[in-house]
């Protein structure tokens, strides 16, 4: 998660001529008044963090009262850092999130704020998908800025090298292209089996096939994961697993590295991932791009399921407002969700759009296949790490992670996760 990267396609035009001033216009009543933003993000290789920087840039040369102290973090090491800073009760001014349970819990502990009150007027720029995971109890405590949904990337040569034609629809299609894949000798999929929240998305997909996502906001709420439909989906991917579909080496696999994920993807040794809207930038960074070789197709239904096969899940980075923030963060967030910030972001490929009236800004084949499969979603859910509170996410890859490995049964996974939700 991602975590987040991509590949450099749009970076002419970010910069500003001295005469622009950016949208937002926080700060008049202080003008003259010094004011330092910390502002942590993990978009840290490009193209994005060069845009980033370039914003930053532009926001301080309309506004040279202002200093914008820029951290770009890696996902892991940002989360880890996160945990860190939020023990201690403080925050940075401006932070990644991805809503849901993780931020809830900051907003309880009071290292997220409130910021509705001085969003009111422009809130309705950003479309309500985007924005849903960020509103907490009817409170706005972060700011989306990018969306997307998790899927299938598959290399098309190697599919018709195993002579699949078309895309699986179905579970027992997906199934018998895995077996022809390795009749083949072709590994079917890749998995970063070390960093574990990729394996969560399987089973994650899995139970909003069989279950139904009421199921799994049922579950939230009543703090049990013990349903028999989460012990299918765990069912499902164990018959997965015992076929070995995932590289050599996979469960020591990181996700963004040369020897990792992407990378197998990327360097065309497996057939298929299972990622976010931004894979096909980290296969480029840690190996090669595979061009019109790369499809996508949405995560098959699963016969005889409760779930809608259009459902979607996935979610997108946003950025919330620590708690001792000036009011100078929330402009600042204002103008990188303006419309000709939001332009830019999307130029790059990377980034899908979360303000109305810039849909027509993806002009990156890969990015409008995953935009087409996100405008015929019926419904959507959050990642299970972000939706959950903190500790029952991790418990969700940790124990996906040993079920993947073969070391613990789908019955003690809903057990695992059910005793962590229920201490909390």
């Amino acid at each position: 998660m991602l975590s987040v990267a991509a590949a450099a396609l749009f970076l002419a035009g970010c910069g500003s001529s001295g005469s622009e001033t950016p949208q937002g216009g926080g700060g008049s009543g202080a003008a003259q008044e010094k004011v330092t933003i910390e502002w942590w993000h993990i978009q840290n290789i490009e193209p994005m963090k060069p845009v980033w920087d370039q914003l930053a840039k532009d926001y301080m040369a309309a506004h040279p009262n202002v200093t914008i102290n820029i951290t770009a973090l890696e996902n892991e090491a940002f989360k880890a850092k996160m945990t860190t800073v939020a023990q201690s009760g403080e925050s940075p001014d401006i932070y990644q999130t991805w809503g849901g349970g993780v931020l809830k819990q900051q907003a309880d502990a009071g290292i997220a704020k409130d910021i509705t009150a001085d969003v009111a007027s422009w809130i309705d720029t950003i479309t309500p998908a985007a924005s849903a995971a960020y509103k907490l109890d009817g409170k706005v405590y972060g700011i989306p800025y990018d969306i997307g949904m998790v899927g299938f990337w598959y290399n098309k040569a190697l599919f018709a090298k195993a002579g699949i034609e078309g895309t699986p629809a179905t579970w027992g299609e997906f199934i018998d292209d895995v077996k022809k894949l390795k009749a083949a000798g072709i590994t079917p999929l890749s998995l970063a089996g070390k960093a574990k929240w990729p394996g969560h998305y399987y089973w994650a997909y899995l139970a909003m096939r069989i279950g139904g996502l009421p199921a799994l906001k049922e579950a939230s709420v009543s703090k049990s994961f013990e349903n028999p439909d989460f012990i299918a989906a765990g069912q499902k991917l164990k018959e997965l697993s015992d076929l070995q579909p995932f590289q050599k080496g996979f469960l020591g696999a990181p996700y963004d590295t040369p020897e990792g994920q992407a990378a197998t993807m990327g360097n065309a040794k497996a057939a298929m991932e299972l990622m976010g809207q931004w894979a096909p930038n980290v296969q480029r960074d840690t190996s090669k791009d595979l061009g019109d070789d790369l499809g996508f197709f949405p995560f098959p239904s699963v016969e005889g399921g409760k779930g809608a096969g259009t459902d979607a899940f996935g979610g997108g980075g946003g950025f919330a407002v620590g708690g001792d923030a000036p009011p100078e963060a929330v402009d600042f967030l204002k103008f990188i969700t303006s419309a000709d910030s939001v332009r830019k972001t999307v130029g790059t490929g990377v980034i899908l759009p979360v303000v109305k009236g810039v849909e027509d800004a993806v002009t990156d084949p890969r990015g409008k296949m995953v935009a087409d499969s996100l405008a015929q979603a019926t419904d959507f859910q959050l990642y299970l790490d972000q939706a959950y509170p903190p500790a029952v996410g991790a418990q969700v890859n940790d124990s996906v992670a040993e079920l993947i490995a073969g070391t613990k049964s789908p019955e003690e996974v809903v057990k695992a996760i059910t005793e962590v939700a229920q201490s909390e």
